[in-house]
């Protein structure tokens, strides 16, 4: 069996890695055939067919077929998963409401496209930014496609959590479990520890050990380095989150394939849940069950949490709101 996968930007540097490592099954698994397909704008399609030309040197043996097209009905026809990366920037000057028409005016267009020619079980993972939002738009233009089968990513804000909190406490990350991320995949997002463990012990007994006032500690440190982490590499890289964004997109993928064995974050579309207004894609605590991603339910945040929620759900609202008013959703 061959799996087809879009990938949106794919000249890009995140489309780049993505190529490469789905290639090898590290995203479907190593018995996965997968046809790539490769969508761009006309200015990317040159950086596109040099990828390909790549992906065709590296002899990878799952990479039964390659397709460059900057048509958009043609990139999504028949596919699996649809993989949303290319997205406008927010460029100087231009304001927030103007980067949601940006963007609408491409999230929009490919929406449809998946609606008219994906496969009936279409998977799409929106990973260009405003990530959460972009994924509504999507979501609203696909007419026929079930708003469950839209997502956005949270799992790069999870995975930067679990590594720092693994230098923190000096574990290995792979002992770090539950710590989702709640709201929108932005500055307002939520890490919360509050029912993180390390190796089964509560992460609330460690830090108070090791940093003393762990409120505090999440305040002014954690949750801001958590948030802003983005600008940090930019800051010292000098361009970008790259390699990391592709990895939580594969694991992101991975585990909506083959299941999780304990929580996650993703956005997914609300139906009320923890009091987010319904339809709107927001990062839950979840587990992938069946194919399915199931929010889990029966958390109960204190009134801390509630507030560091709400305010990320807000924005939600807000941009929402305007993309609503642009006639978007």
């Amino acid at each position: 069996m061959t799996t087809t996968v879009t990938i949106t930007g794919a000249g890009g540097q995140i489309g780049y890695a993505l190529l490469f490592r789905t290639a090898a099954g590290d995203m479907l698994g190593p018995d996965e055939h997968v046809r790539l397909r490769l969508l761009e704008i006309p200015q990317g399609m040159a950086a596109a067919e040099g990828a390909a030309l790549e992906l065709q040197d590296a002899a990878f043996e799952l990479l039964d077929d390659i397709e460059i097209t900057d048509d958009a009905t043609v990139g999504f026809d028949g596919a699996d998963h649809a993989l949303l990366v290319g997205a406008r920037p927010r460029g100087p000057g231009m304001e927030r409401g103007d980067l949601l028409a940006a963007n609408g005016g491409i999230f929009g267009p490919q929406g449809a496209a998946i609606a008219a020619s994906a496969a009936p079980g279409i998977r799409v993972t929106v990973v260009g930014n405003p990530a959460n939002t972009n994924a509504l738009i999507a979501a609203a233009a696909a007419e026929g496609v079930p708003t469950e089968r839209f997502t956005a990513l949270t799992r790069l804000d999870e995975n930067r959590a679990r590594g720092l909190l693994a230098q923190t406490l000096g574990v290995p990350v792979r002992s770090i479990h539950r710590l989702p991320i709640w709201g929108n995949h932005s500055a307002t997002q939520f890490p919360d520890i509050t029912h993180t463990t390390v190796d089964g012990r509560p992460v609330l007994d460690l830090l108070a050990a090791q940093v003393g006032d762990v409120r505090a500690w999440l305040e002014e440190t954690f949750i801001p380095r958590v948030a802003t982490r983005g600008a940090e590499i930019i800051r010292v890289r000098g361009s970008s989150s790259v390699a990391s964004a592709a990895s939580a997109t594969i694991d992101h993928v991975r585990d909506w394939v083959h299941g999780t064995v304990d929580w996650t974050s993703a956005a997914v579309v609300s139906h009320g849940e923890y009091g987010v207004p319904e339809g709107l894609i927001s990062s839950f605590p979840v587990r992938a069950i069946d194919g399915e991603w199931r929010i889990v339910e029966g958390l109960k945040p204190d009134a801390w949490a509630q507030t560091r929620i709400d305010a990320s759900v807000a924005e939600l609202v807000a941009e929402r709101d305007a993309v609503r008013a642009l006639g978007l959703v």
